[in-house]
């Protein structure tokens, strides 16, 4: 068998994988990185959505990963297999065995798209979409071009899943479409969430319903699609009431826009490193493994119960380089995570309701003076060009930018809410 050593193994090469490399790298030229990641294309999932809507193009959202990477950066273009973290080594599908002092743990989320019974047949024709992989998400935007009237579906599964607002994303740009074409009102837009509110925090739910009413959306909670006929344009849903009674319900729909559910990846979930729920089992506040002290993790497969973001993402990649620096320097490690993620939610084709919020719901926005709850042009343009840009010039590169976000700047509007 092959053997490698690396001072610092990351495994994944998606936003935090690679923020991480870069941002290590910047901070100590001298350790030795190797970076796990099977895919040669490395995609500004946020983007996604904007994709799905009309206003953006696939091609925007992608960059060759090895673009990316620090030349100094050991790439292996492989799949991590199993972990054998008593002897701090990864065995990969190839066979190579990678020994690390640390390792960071970071490859994201698995779209569980067989859960749904009969959607694999159905995606991608016959009207049924998702924003959910760059393989379907053009689709998307083909299906709302060519409605012109009917009954449009928007589903949301169950919790957790990555950037908890894009299911009904996706579905206030189709509204605005139809809207702006004059159409509107000739569609029954519904939107089917396996969770019981709008929304995780109260303070943007309430406000989210207002944009629902404005555009005249049903919205049905405890509605967990469970299988779909996509030539019978019928889709199942398990709905619960309020004893947890369950019953199957049917739908038609000539477009349905499908969010599948996700959970850590299979090799995560039978590793050593996995929680009782499948997480990789990590302090919500230092991101260190709860019972191997040189292993750490972020992003979407971690156990930490934040909005699964980009934006969370930005804020955990210092707190897991700066700790594993220390732990390098014989010091501790440090609090340095509160739980912040952040939600653009696009409202309408030129506005967006920028949601930031920490562990407990609490509100946390960047921005004093401004009331997060509005719907805001500047947001579109930073959700089309801003936080683009941040991404692949300021956090994927392996700089830092720490704007504060402080509960502070929301207390005046919580209190009127």
């Amino acid at each position: 068998m092959t053997q490698q050593h690396s001072t610092v193994l990351i495994i994944g090469g998606g936003a935090a994988g690679v923020s991480v490399a870069n941002n290590l790298r910047r901070q100590n030229a001298g350790i030795a990185i190797t970076l796990v990641e099977p895919s040669e294309t490395h995609y500004y999932q946020p983007g996604f959505t904007i994709v799905g809507g009309g206003a953006y193009t696939l091609k925007q959202t992608m960059r060759k990963e090895a673009d990316l990477l620090h030349p100094s950066i050991n790439w292996l273009k492989d799949y991590a297999e199993t972990f054998q973290p008593e002897a701090n080594t990864v065995t990969l599908r190839s066979g190579v065995a990678v020994t690390y002092d640390y390792l960071v743990v970071c490859p994201g989320l698995q779209l569980d798209w067989g859960k749904i019974e009969g959607l694999l047949d159905t995606l991608g024709k016959n009207q049924v979409c998702s924003n959910y992989s760059p393989d379907t998400v053009e689709y998307t935007w083909e299906c709302i071009q060519k409605l012109e009237s009917g009954t449009a579906l928007f589903t949301q599964p169950p919790m957790p899943i990555k950037c908890a607002g894009a299911p009904q994303k996706i579905m206030y740009l189709a509204a605005d479409r139809f809207r702006k074409k004059g159409i509107l009102d000739k569609f029954a837009i519904e939107f089917c969430n396996a969770g019981p509110a709008l929304f995780g925090v109260p303070f943007f739910a309430k406000a989210l319903s207002k944009v629902v009413a404005d555009y005249g959306i049903t919205t049905s909670f405890n509605h967990n699609l469970v299988a779909i006929d996509g030539p019978a344009k019928t889709a199942i849903f398990e709905v619960t009431d309020s004893n947890g009674n369950k019953e199957r319900v049917s739908k038609t729909f000539d477009m349905i826009h499908v969010t599948p559910p996700q959970s850590a990846p299979d090799f995560i979930k039978q590793s050593p490193l996995a929680n009782a729920a499948g997480w990789v089992d990590i302090n919500d506040k230092t991101l260190q493994h709860n019972k191997y002290p040189t292993i750490f993790g972020l992003g979407d497969a971690g156990s930490t119960s934040n909005a699964k973001t980009a934006a969370a993402v930005r804020k955990q990649v210092p707190v897991v380089v700066d700790n594993i620096l220390a732990l390098i320097n014989g010091k501790t490690v440090a609090e340095g995570y509160d739980g912040y993620g952040s939600c653009p939610l696009t409202t309408s084709l030129s506005t967006v309701m920028l949601a930031e919020f920490a562990y407990a719901g609490k509100v946390t926005p960047s921005f004093p003076w401004l009331d997060p709850r509005a719907n805001r042009r500047i947001w579109w343009w930073g959700k089309t060009t801003g936080f683009p840009w941040l991404y692949w010039h300021i956090m994927i590169k392996g700089y830092r930018i720490d704007i504060p976000h402080l509960e502070a700047y929301a207390k005046r509007f919580v209190s009127q809410d």
